[in-house]
C-alpha cells in the first residue's frame, strides 16, 4: 500500500478520536448530539493541528463486547464518521471496538472512509473480552463482495491481550501481511498509553518487507523522533489529550507539539513532503457550520 497516496505523506501522523459512549454502551449518556459535539471538536482539533489523517473509534463503549457490537453503534458510529468528514479534509478512518472488523468495513464502505483499524485480524487472543479469534476470511471476502477498496489496518500482538500461543513477532508480523492480506500492520506496547519496544519495531519493519508499519500506542512529542526512526507513521491519542489524560478531550496545542516534533524528525531524515500542508480543516461556503 502507497501510505503517500492514501494521506499525501510517506509518514502519516493519524489522530484519534474516541467517541462518548455511544447506545447500549453501560455509560451511554442519552444525548447522541453530545457524542457528535465533542467528535466534532476533536476532529476539528486534530486536523487544525496537522495530524494527516483520523481514526474514529468507540473507546468509551467499555467493557466492550468481543466481537459484533448492537446495531445501534453502527448506526450512531456511522453519522458521527459522516459528520467529521464534512468538518475534515484528511482521510478517516474507523475502529469498531473490540473486534468488530465487520461492521466497520461496512461503515467504512458505506460512507467512503478510506481504512479501518482491526485489532485481531489472524490468529487467537487472550483478552479481557475472552478469547478472540481472527476472521482474516471473512473479512477479506466481505470487502470484496462490497466492492470497496478500504485498506486494513491489522494490529500483531494487539495491546491488552496475549497470544493463545507464543509466535515469534516476525511470523507474527509475515502472517498477518502474506496469510492475513493486510494493507498495514500496527505495532503497540502491552497497553494503551505505552510505547512499543524500539527492537520490536525494527523487527517488524524487517519482516514487513516494504508494508507499512504504524506505531499503535504511547507515541508522544518526546519519544516520536526515535519511535519513527523504525516506522512509517504513527496512531497517536493520549499524548494529545488535556494534560495528557486519556478521558480529557483533544489539546490543540498538544497535537501541534506533537505534529511539530514529528516534523523535526522528518527533516532529519530528509524526509520532504513536497509543497505546504493544509490545516485539513474543510471550508464551508454555506453550511453554517462555524
Amino acid at each position: 500500500m502507497d501510505l503517500h497516496q492514501l494521506f499525501n505523506t510517506q509518514t502519516p501522523i493519524i489522530g484519534v478520536v474516541h467517541l462518548l459512549p455511544l447506545p447500549t454502551s453501560p455509560r451511554w449518556g442519552g444525548s447522541l448530539k453530545a457524542v457528535i459535539d465533542r467528535a466534532e471538536q476533536e476532529a476539528t482539533a486534530l486536523a487544525s493541528g496537522g495530524v494527516d489523517g483520523i481514526i474514529v473509534e468507540n473507546f468509551f463503549d467499555a467493557p466492550f463486547t468481543k466481537n459484533q457490537v448492537d446495531p445501534a453503534v453502527v448506526s450512531a458510529m456511522t453519522v458521527v464518521v459522516q459528520r467529521i468528514q464534512n468538518l475534515v479534509t484528511v482521510p478517516v478512518g474507523l475502529n469498531v471496538l473490540r473486534n468488530d472488523g465487520r461492521s466497520a468495513i461496512a461503515i467504512a464502505s458505506c460512507v467512503k472512509a478510506q481504512f479501518v483499524r482491526i485489532n485481531v485480524l489472524i490468529g487467537v487472543m487472550a483478552t479481557d473480552q475472552g478469547l478472540i479469534e481472527g476472521e482474516a476470511h471473512q473479512l477479506l471476502r466481505y470487502r470484496r463482495e462490497l466492492g470497496s477498496d478500504v485498506k486494513i489496518f491489522a494490529d500483531v500482538l494487539v495491546k491488552h491481550a496475549r497470544p493463545l500461543s507464543s509466535p515469534n513477532l516476525t511470523v507474527a508480523v509475515k502472517d498477518t501481511i502474506e496469510r492475513g492480506l493486510a494493507d498495514a500492520v500496527i505495532l503497540s506496547g502491552w497497553a494503551t498509553g505505552s510505547p512499543p519496544d524500539q527492537e520490536d519495531l525494527e523487527l517488524a519493519s524487517a519482516a514487513a518487507a516494504g508494508t507499512p508499519v504504524l506505531i499503535g500506542s504511547g507515541a508522544s512529542w518526546e519519544n516520536i523522533g526515535t519511535l519513527l526512526q523504525a516506522a512509517n507513521g504513527v496512531i497517536v491519542s493520549s499524548s494529545l489529550k488535556r494534560h495528557g489524560q486519556i478521558q480529557q478531550p483533544i489539546d490543540p496545542i498538544r497535537v501541534s507539539q506533537f505534529v511539530e516534533a514529528a516534523h523535526r524528525n522528518w527533516n532529519v531524515k530528509g524526509d520532504h513532503l513536497g509543497g505546504v500542508r493544509s490545516s485539513g480543516v474543510q471550508e464551508f461556503r454555506s453550511s453554517g457550520v462555524n
